[in-house]
């Protein structure tokens, strides 16, 4: 599979990773929108989008979720806020089709978002 993140969970590519299990992998965006930009993705299972989830994929994508929430307090934005971004498809301004959240902090957010 070409996917460059099903690549950066199976380090086969470079990665800023800052939390790891065999579950998730969060990593340092190459493009930050924000001080703090970190994505968090399923390191297992590749799903493409947000609409492609099924049922038996809850609680992974929980997971994803609850990983965003510790990443935001490793890196030190919990306490100011932080915004947690699923996009999905071309209109959702999704660019990788691999599920993840990005986790954004470090600055003020606005809204609405874009």
């Amino acid at each position: 599979m070409d996917c460059i993140f099903c690549q950066i969970a199976e380090h086969k590519l470079p990665a800023n990773i800052v939390y790891e299990d065999d579950d998730v992998v969060a990593f340092h965006d190459i493009n930050p929108q924000a001080p703090v930009h970190v994505l968090v993705i399923p390191r297992k299972k590749h799903i493409a989008k947000i609409a492609d989830m099924t049922a038996e994929d809850q609680a992974l994508v929980g997971k994803v979720i609850y990983i965003g929430k510790q990443v935001a307090e490793q890196l030190g934005i919990a306490e100011d806020g932080f915004r947690l971004v699923f996009n999905n498809g071309r209109h959702g301004g999704q660019h990788v089709y691999h599920i993840h959240l990005h986790v954004l902090g470090g600055r003020p957010m606005t809204w609405p978002p874009g």
